[in-house]
């Protein structure tokens, strides 16, 4: 392509509300222009990155033998009514009614769909296992929509189901699906680590999400310092404490503890660890059909997972219990204690199962209980792991410690069993004959976001730093005075020879300063630029490494072999 012909609309300004490098990069070297809150205009440039991203993506699913297909965007409500999630899915769904008055909504994801597609077509087990996939746009209504193309309300997607009889063969192709993701991720030249995850409103029993490990990304993720263990801080799991700090002696009594309410001040008072104290987290607890308070009770020390508490509870979400509410029901704001259980339900962390010496709220004004032993209740409580893991806490698979790093989720995959299935009673028959519900998985990745996770991961200062199997062209020829003749078929005899072999390759011919272009090859970010300027005369020629920042000069008779070999 030659760049006087290109549509390439760079520009110094960055979007007002950009904050996110690739956001800044993408909007500024033109690749993307915003439509509206979340929506955006993907160009040529953006356009050929993209559809690189699906082309090693489709190799990949056609390796592990996925089939493509394209469903509807628009979506029957009854699918999403059949499933039950018409309502779990919020807001986020967007509904609309056409002129019939039959309510649909757009996709932003396809379980029913394609559930729909499969039941009655596929009806033996002599049919599966069945991988089908589709690329295509979603819909999700995000409340916020931010950071570009990280977080907008249309992104294009990656959305693969597979079909099986056993459980066992579901646990095949995940598997074969997950090293797929990760050959993906690893030919786009991306740093990532694939994590334990929450299932969230897809369901299903295992869950997994592959994160482009970047400062700037949303999600926190809990790595081993040992092995490949790696897991969603809204999912991640902790060993035993190695070391446990010495436990205080007391006989059970009741101490009185005047406007001690915090765990820092009750661990002060008592001059004990906080690992000894019991905190209480107040919380109203809200399900399809009505809320309630639920009291969680945690270590001192530890902090509340939300999510955690979320699946606990099987609720839909959890807010913050107000002091007149707890106290409403007879509950003391500051001293709440597991000991009395009548005046609101409660989970107790799995850590605190049997847990002896411990210092609790005493449900009364002023007063906590000390030597406390909740074996005491370990019959009558409801256990559960809520609770947030630490920086150095143990991995769950070996004796590593935990830390915490960001990640970037561009893809997520699931065992969804027969959720969907049994659901929309899309059955096939057995080897005896008879009707079972499929076992389904499924496995999404964030094209559009694959966009953005790459600038995340390679930028710098002056803009985009496109990874070779991303970038939307290799080789840019840059002609620094084209009036010149000779540096003008140079780069002309560079560009022919370059695009006859299939390299793709941009030959810049504007007539503007050296600087202006430079700038502007920096930005968009090719691979390399080939600067044919005033060494010229010289017999030389320059080839600028965008990832290195290296200028290299090379004979301008053996430039072609010089850049094919670093293309290579």
């Amino acid at each position: 392509m030659r760049r006087t012909q290109a549509f390439i609309p760079t520009t110094k300004e960055a979007p007002n509300d950009a904050t996110l490098p690739s956001h800044i990069f993408l909007a500024r070297a033109g690749f993307i222009a915003q439509v509206a809150s979340g929506l955006y205009n993907y160009m040529p440039l953006a356009k050929r990155v993209i559809k690189k991203i699906e082309n090693i993506i489709n190799e990949e699913m056609a390796a592990i033998g996925a089939q493509e297909v394209e469903l509807s965007f628009v979506t029957p409500s009854e699918l999403w009514a059949e499933s039950g999630r018409i309502e779990k899915f919020g807001k986020e769904l967007l509904r609309f009614k056409d002129r019939k008055e039959n309510l649909f909504v757009l996709g932003p994801t396809h379980e029913e769909m394609m559930v729909d597609l499969v039941r009655n077509r596929v009806t033996s087990y002599k049919n599966l296992p069945l991988h089908l996939y589709q690329i295509k746009t979603k819909f999700r209504d995000e409340a916020r929509p931010r950071f570009g193309l990280m977080r907008g309300r249309e992104f294009i997607m990656k959305d693969g189901y597979s079909f099986h009889a056993t459980k066992e063969d579901l646990d095949r192709e995940f598997d074969a699906v997950e090293a797929a993701y990760k050959k993906i991720l690893t030919r786009l030249g991306l740093d990532f680590r694939i994590v334990e995850a929450d299932s969230g409103a897809i369901g299903g029993s295992g869950s997994k999400e592959l994160m482009v490990l970047a400062d700037s990304g949303e999600d926190t993720i809990a790595v081993c310092s040992k092995c490949e263990y790696g897991a969603n801080i809204e999912a991640a799991q902790r060993s035993a404490r190695k070391t446990i700090p010495e436990a205080p002696e007391a006989e059970f009594n009741k101490f009185l503890t005047p406007n001690v309410k915090t765990i820092d001040e009750l661990a002060e008072f008592f001059k004990i660890d906080p690992y000894y104290t019991i905190k209480a987290v107040a919380k109203r607890v809200i399900w399809e059909d009505s809320s309630e308070i639920v009291v969680f009770y945690l270590r001192g020390c530890d902090t509340l997972e939300e999510v955690k508490a979320i699946n606990a509870t099987e609720a839909l979400d959890i807010v913050d219990a107000s002091e007149e509410e707890l106290k409403e029901i007879g509950l003391v704001p500051g001293f709440i204690g597991p000991l009395d259980q009548d005046k609101a339900k409660h989970v107790i962390d799995s850590d605190l199962k049997d847990a002896k010496s411990m210092i609790c709220g005493a449900n009364e004004q002023d007063y906590h209980f000390i030597g406390v032993d909740l074996g005491v209740i370990s019959e009558a409580a409801y256990f559960a792991d809520i609770a947030q893991v630490n920086e150095g806490d143990i991995c769950p698979h070996c004796d590593g410690e935990l830390s915490f790093t960001k990640g970037i989720e561009v893809g997520h995959i699931f065992k969804l069993g027969t959720t969907y299935s049994s659901a929309l009673k899309a059955e096939f028959l057995d080897e005896n004959g008879k009707a079972q519900p499929f076992i389904m998985g499924t496995y999404g990745m964030g094209v559009s976001r694959l966009v953005a996770a790459i600038i995340e991961q390679h930028h710098d200062e002056n803009g985009c730093i496109w990874t070779k199997q991303s970038a939307p062209y290799m080789v840019n020829v840059m002609v620094s005075n084209i009036k010149d003749e000779a540096q003008m078929a140079l780069g002309e005899e560079l560009y022919a020879n370059l695009k006859n072999i299939g390299v793709e390759v941009m030959l810049d011919d504007r007539k503007d300063r050296f600087g202006f272009k430079m700038k502007d090859a920096e930005l968009i970010g090719f691979p390399y630029t080939i600067i044919i300027g005033k060494e010229l005369a010289n017999g030389n020629v320059q080839i600028f490494d965008r990832a290195s920042k290296e200028k290299t000069t090379v004979a301008s008779d053996a430039i072609f072999e010089k850049i094919m070999e670093l293309i290579k």
